[in-house]
């Protein structure tokens, strides 16, 4: 990887576009990026790793798609410059161009306010010319690969072969992170390490290894529940058959299976052994519910006879008793056969009675209807008289068509009447609403005129309200923010305060650290081992601390104190530029006018356009009444000539009918005589008539039903004296209905069958005899039975029970040993996999050094890394100092494989990295750093990485060590590799000549390159 060229703007310190040349820095092998303290020299070796990665080293790195895109863009920016970072390098031996910007806010194009525009990236490559052939060639240069976030970040990953945090340690090496890496335990150079070499899947088999083992040990302890839910079962089933205790086990025993099975099988013989008792004492209860059976069924047989014979002798007591009955019946029935053959007569006598009762009814019912000279007439005359009336009805009913004609006249005259007053009232009110017309048209033109001239009033006073809302809310903004200054500015003043007392306190802790700086040294002398300074190994006046000695932790508090105040003010300067350049936008917008003043103007002119908007709504309904009114108009017009030619079409109409009227009442007075109407008389005739027609049929009924009823009185009396009967009234008295005498010859038949039934049971012999022995004893033979039965039924169902507890302990006991069969193999794997995840853990007795999986693999990487490093710090330290790998133990049991030793060849003593001074701690981490970076590099493919920087450190060294390093830096060049150094030490501007200066500013930071003492 080699850089070309940078492009920074509106990021992190940088307002405006800064660019840097990296091929002009790379030319000279090492190069220096320098600047005052918060200058932003950090920011560009950001820019270069958002760049690659859409993301920005360590700590700076802030979670959250806005929190991070908002503190990525630089606060001293214009609000319309967009933050962008572009990068030109050279991957994989392809010239490549990646441009980033953050999701980052804008003004609108249109309005006021602001709008959020997405994170956006584009990669482009460039074709070198002639490479291609005919246009390809004509058209070489960059051309576009992608814009997608996730497409280019595969291609770079692809192509440098390394994450983000390897590239972070391996390109832009971290003093600070390597010397802790020194210090630090072996958790956590694991950690570090596990980052950059990608030992993930050897702390997934760990992990996989330990699920596995939860998992087997849940599945056998699963089995081991089931088994004993299969014993508890067991112990259920059998009841209190076995007195001995379930197996004491627990889940995870291995003895517990064996056990289960042991008392699963004395269990279930000690069932077996009961059912044999039990099948035993059922043999017998059904022997003995045998005989008191047999027995109970005799004693109901002669029970039984004994009742039939006595049945016998009651039935026989209680027929004798209804003998007077029976003969009494035989009777009866005897005089009702013989009255049978008087009923038909009987019958004709009294239909002939009834018919002339009838008749008699209805002539009297006719003749009181007819005049008194007519009652006593005969059938004959009284016909002649009907047809006299009916004759007269004909003559009559010729006048009915005129009577019906003059009714319809009078109906049609009475909607004449009615029709001629509703004109006459519709011609009343069409008069006067056209009398009214003329001011009617007027009123509603003056309503659309009005509505149209609101209507324009609207439209000025829109045009004046909405300056006026905006002058009233920069006024309002304009008194707000003169508040905000002025807090700002006090603001301000007290945090300069702050950092100038904080900055005059650490140069004065600084001042006295370094008066003191003696005692210091003196502290970390050890008898027998050469001083830092001196190199003596003979100590013989040390430096003792004075009163209030300045320790460096002191100092470092205090500088970080004031850095931390020189922030505090350049966030307040922020603060107050800004609040001074909103309160200039509000006042020159809001002008001289107070609040009050444009609120009241604003008031009025909104009630003005409010009321005006209101009037101008009603435009389109008065045009609207105004054309119904003079549809209305034209409609009245036209009703009311139509009424007029309806008033002369009645008149005409009307006369017509008076002379038809005329006509027809002087017929209509012939033909009613002295009745109300026609109609009336001739219904008074047809009265006549029918009264008359009745009156004749009924004299003729009453003439023939009288001569039926003499006949039947004769053959009634004839047919009696045959019968055997002195009077007729005898032989009715005799007869009897049908059901009347079936209920007779019922009863006579059931007494005859009851007579025999009762002789033939006596006459039994079984029966007679078992009445002449004792009387049976039922009760004590059902007492015997039912006894002999409940012990029958008690001996079954114990019986049951047994056959039923043994198999289901059969089933239960083959149940526990498919578990214990099932169980078995879990079991194996829980062992094997158990001790393989020990294994991996660091856990087991046979992992000697307790060390992981993980922390083994990275041992070997840190072999690696140690001994790269040692070729580079052999140089450094004159040969001194050599870096080892140790896997020895570390002190309270805790786990090995990650130490790091350093040998000094001067004592031939090995050392923990954690006891180096400040100056070795740099040059040892600085060693570790390029020799980590060349293990990362191989790991990661071999990939070429001809650009490396190096962030502070400097400071620490003596002008011999810092040569030293800077010379195992500069050799770096012969494998065409450049190195640049972020340091602000004043004596490296002096030893490196390749300068990227970074300058820092109210208005934001600015970057300029020096080559020997030249700008560019």
């Amino acid at each position: 990887m080699r850089l070309h060229r940078l492009s920074i703007t509106a990021f992190g310190p940088f307002a405006d576009t800064q660019e840097v040349d990296f091929d002009t820095l790379c030319a000279a092998g090492i190069f220096l990026l320098h600047g005052a303290t918060g200058a932003g020299k950090t920011s560009v070796l950001d820019a270069v790793c958002y760049a690659l990665y859409d993301a920005v080293p360590g700590a700076r790195q802030l979670k959250g798609g806005a929190a991070k895109d908002a503190s990525l863009r630089s606060d001293h920016a214009p609000a319309g410059t967009c933050t962008e970072v572009q990068l030109e390098l050279t991957l994989g031996g392809r010239r490549l161009e990646i441009t980033r910007r953050p999701a980052q806010t804008r003004p609108k194009k249109r309005g006021t306010g602001v709008t959020t525009e997405k994170a956006q990236s584009l990669l482009r490559e460039y074709d070198t010319p002639g490479t291609g052939t005919g246009n390809d060639a004509a058209n070489s240069g960059w051309r576009a690969l992608s814009r997608s976030h996730q497409e280019i970040g595969e291609e770079i990953g692809q192509l440098l072969g390394m994450s983000r945090e390897q590239f972070c340690q391996v390109v832009l090496l971290p003093q600070g992170d390597f010397a802790r890496f020194l210090r630090a335990d072996a958790e956590a150079r694991g950690k570090l390490l596990g980052r950059l070499f990608d030992t993930r899947r050897f702390a997934a088999v760990e992990d996989r290894l330990a699920e596995l083992r939860r998992g087997a040990e849940q599945q056998v302890r699963a089995g081991d529940e089931r088994l004993l839910g299969v014993a508890q079962r067991i112990a259920q089933a059998s009841g209190a058959a076995v007195e001995q205790p379930l197996p004491a086990q627990q889940p995870g025993d291995p003895g517990l299976a064996p056990a289960v099975l042991e008392w699963a099988a004395v269990a279930r013989s000690t069932a077996y052994e009961r059912g044999d008792i039990a099948d035993s004492a059922l043999a017998g209860a059904e022997s003995r519910q045998a005989a008191a059976r047999r027995l109970l069924e005799s004693t109901r047989e002669l029970a039984r006879l004994q009742q039939r014979f006595a049945d016998g002798q009651r039935r026989a007591e209680a027929l004798e008793a209804r003998r007077p009955q029976y003969e009494a019946a035989c009777a009866r029935l005897e005089r009702a056969r013989k009255a049978d053959r008087v009923a038909p007569a009987l019958a004709l006598r009294e239909d002939a009675e009834r018919a002339h009762r009838t008749a008699a009814a209805a002539l009297g019912r006719a003749r009181a209807g007819l005049p008194a000279e007519l009652t006593d007439t005969g059938a004959d005359h009284l016909s002649a008289l009907e047809r006299k009336m009916i004759e007269e009805l004909g003559r009559v009913d010729a006048a009915r068509g005129a009577e019906r004609r003059s009714a319809e006249i009078s109906r049609e005259r009475a909607e004449l009447d009615r029709q001629a007053r509703a004109d006459d009232e519709l011609l009343a009110e069409s008069g006067g609403w056209l009398a009214g017309w003329d001011a009617t048209r007027r009123s509603h033109q003056e309503r659309v005129e009005t509505a149209q001239e609101a209507a324009t009033r609207a439209e000025q006073l829109a045009g004046q309200l909405e300056p006026a809302r905006g002058q009233l809310d920069a006024a309002r903004a304009r008194d707000a923010l003169e508040t905000r200054a002025a807090a700002s500015q006090s603001l301000l003043n007290s945090a300069r305060e702050r950092a100038n007392d904080a900055k005059e306190t650490w140069l004065d802790l600084r001042e006295r650290r370094l008066r003191g700086i003696a005692a210091e040294l003196a502290a970390g002398l050890v008898p027998g081992e050469p001083c830092a300074v001196c190199g003596s190994a003979d100590h013989p006046a040390p430096a003792r601390p004075d009163a209030g000695q300045v320790d460096q932790a002191a100092e470092d508090a205090a500088f970080a104190a004031s850095r931390s105040a020189e922030a505090a003010v350049a966030a307040a300067e922020r603060e107050h530029a800004s609040v001074r350049e909103e309160f200039a936008a509000a006042r020159s917008t809001a002008g001289g006018s107070t609040v009050a003043e444009l609120a009241a103007l604003t008031e009025r002119l909104g009630r003005e356009h409010t009321e005006a908007h209101r009037v101008a709504a009603g435009t389109h309904a008065a045009r609207e009444a105004l054309a119904r009114a003079e549809r209305e108009r034209e409609d009245r017009l036209t009703a009311q000539q139509s009424a007029e030619n309806r008033v002369a079409a009645r008149t005409s109409r009307r006369e017509a009918l008076d002379r038809e009227q005329t006509v027809l009442e002087s017929e209509l007075v012939r033909a009613r005589g002295d009745a109300g109407s026609v109609a009336a008389h001739a219904g008074r005739l047809a009265e006549r008539a029918r009264l008359l027609a009745e009156a004749a049929d009924a004299v003729r009924d009453f003439d023939t039903t009288a001569q039926r009823l003499k006949d039947g009185d004769d053959r009634l009396a004839d047919a009696a004296f045959r019968a055997g009967f002195d009077t007729p009234r005898e032989a009715a008295a005799a007869l009897l209905s049908e059901a009347e005498q079936r209920g007779l010859t019922h009863r006579m038949d059931d007494w005859q069958a009851e007579a025999a039934t009762v002789a033939d049971r006596l006459a039994e012999s079984d029966a007679r005899d078992a009445a002449e022995r004792p009387p049976a004893g039922l009760d004590a033979a059902l007492l015997s039975c039912e006894a002999a039965e409940s012990a029958l039924r008690a001996a079954s169902s114990a019986l049951d029970e047994a056959r039923g507890r043994s198999a289901q302990l059969t089933e239960l006991s083959r149940r526990a040993e498919e578990e214990v069969r099932r169980l078995g193999p879990l079991r194996t794997e829980y062992e094997r996999v158990a001790r393989l995840a020990a294994l991996t853990a660091g856990t087991s007795t046979d992992n000697d050094r307790k060390m992981r999986l993980e922390s083994y693999v990275l041992a070997a990487r840190l072999e690696q890394v140690a001994a790269a490093a040692t070729a580079r710090l052999l140089r450094m330290s004159s040969g001194r100092y050599t870096l080892v790998h140790s896997d020895a133990r570390g002190g309270g049991g805790k786990r090995s494989g990650l130490g790091l030793h350093v040998v000094d060849s001067w004592t031939g003593s090995a050392r923990d990295t954690a006891t180096l001074s400040g100056g070795e701690t740099f040059f040892v981490s600085l060693a570790l750093a390029l020799g980590l970076a060349d293990v990362v590099t191989d790991e990661a493919g071999g990939a070429r990485l001809d650009t490396l920087f190096i962030d502070e450190g400097f400071g620490s060294l003596d002008d011999q060590t810092l040569d030293e390093v800077l010379d195992v830096l500069d050799s770096l060049r012969e494998r065409d590799r450049s190195v640049g150094i972020v340091s602000h030490v004043a004596d490296l501007r002096r030893r490196i000549p390749t300068q990227l200066e970074v300058t820092k500013s109210r208005r934001g930071s600015t970057v300029s390159l020096r080559t020997g003492g030249t700008d560019g």
